[in-house]
């Protein structure tokens, strides 16, 4: 595709499509490894991912083969039917999760609202009510219910939103055990928080929330759909901190690129399920577990769960040097594994248009912080363009001030 062509994909976007997204000016037209190239045929090093969903880069021949194959077979046909794909899956997920059943659907805000649905179940068969406490600047979706549990300026023009939700500052244990009463069915957490800034957890929060659960008998519902799938250098960030919740939600990571989500329980949890209380028509459809089946094995296979944990120390600690040379742009380095937050002092959508055009991709999160999340492919020559830009960028940005 030439620059003609890009021209006529945004006029036709511009035309045709809803126009909700705050789009950067660069048209993509394919990908090989961690880059990826616009209309015009420029590079560019994808330190995003997609938002932390390509796990294997682009066109990885272990995901494209598996989804070609599986597409030449059968691609649908309902969860009236069993198929090969989603029963190898479901063991091979609950396998590296450390979980005991799954449920897949489409997406991580379907697989947040199944969560809640089945919390919710429990908390009534145990004579509860049906609260869902969450914490400040979480992001759990783009439905009504999800948005109703994350930050307000999601939620604002939709209003009104759903009732018997709460939600109390991050890391704060004492706000959440006073918010806590016979009312309250689960409490939700992301482990790493993404769309807010890249915020972890403490592990002493995680620990003191699977005590209070315990004692009160709440479901404690972990949200990895960003944090999951080896982006931690764990399967998943619940492994990284040795507390295991009672719902674990995915999705992102898992396919690779391919839409699949998923619920993960203990059996105690699932077992409260019964035939008819919950279902999709998409969900676990043989092509996309036959995707999420192949991105598995092959970030077992390729050894990334022990590069994610390396490379996401060495990306740190150039980062971390970036900010001693950038003192009064730079405040703080956030994140764990390949999930990376740099605080800046001001907004940084700006910084990370510049970032592009130096051919790098990375996204403003949370308005004042670039998040890197490359795939679990990256090199560390390619961690080191990554951050080499971002000087760039902030020499640019500076010069233009």
């Amino acid at each position: 595709m030439d620059t003609t062509q890009a021209s006529s994909a945004t006029s036709l976007d511009q035309a045709h499509h809803f126009q909700m997204y705050n789009r950067f000016p660069v048209t993509f037209t394919h990908g090989k490894g961690c880059v990826l190239y616009d209309t015009e045929g420029k590079a560019y090093l994808d330190g995003l991912a997609g938002i932390a969903v390509n796990t294997l880069g682009h066109a990885h021949p272990a995901l494209v083969g598996a989804i070609q194959e599986q597409a030449g077979k059968l691609m649908h046909v309902s969860n009236l039917f069993l198929t090969e794909p989603q029963a190898q899956l479901a063991e091979k997920l609950t396998q590296v999760s450390g979980m005991d059943r799954v449920f897949f659907c489409n997406s991580g805000a379907e697989a947040n609202e199944g969560a809640i649905k089945l919390a919710r179940k429990i908390a009534k068969e145990r004579g509860r009510g049906g609260e869902i406490i969450s914490l400040q600047n979480a992001f759990h979706g783009r439905t009504i219910g999800t948005i109703a549990l994350g930050q307000e300026k999601y939620a604002k023009d939709f209003l009104p939103m759903p009732g018997a939700l709460r939600q109390v500052p991050f890391n704060d244990i004492e706000a959440v055990r006073a918010m806590v009463s016979d009312q309250t069915a689960a409490i939700i957490v992301e482990p790493v928080q993404g769309e807010g800034g890249i915020y972890p957890a403490t592990q002493a929060f995680l620990q003191t929330l699977r005590v209070l659960c315990d004692e009160h008998q709440l479901t404690l519902i972990f949200d990895e759909v960003q944090s999951g799938v080896g982006r931690t250098g764990h399967w998943y960030a619940w492994q990284y901190y040795g507390v295991q919740p009672d719902l674990l939600t995915s999705a992102k990571a898992l396919g690779g690129g391919f839409p699949i989500g998923a619920v993960l329980a203990r059996e105690e949890i699932a077992s409260h399920l019964k035939p008819g209380d919950h279902g999709t028509t998409y969900g676990g459809n043989p092509l996309a577990c036959a995707a999420a089946l192949a991105v598995l094995n092959t970030v077992e296979q390729e050894g990334l769960l022990k590069a994610t944990k390396a490379n996401g120390a060495y990306l740190r600690e150039r980062l971390e040097a970036l900010k001693a040379q950038f003192p009064e742009d730079i405040l703080e380095i956030r994140g764990v594994g390949l999930m990376q937050g740099v605080q800046m002092a001001y907004p940084t959508r700006p910084l990370v248009t510049i970032l592009l055009h130096q051919g790098v991709i990375a996204s403003a999160t949370a308005g004042s912080v670039v998040r890197f999340v490359p795939p679990l492919i990256v090199t560390q020559e390619e961690l080191d363009q990554m951050v080499d830009g971002l000087k760039t960028a902030l020499e640019l940005y500076q010069a233009e001030k």
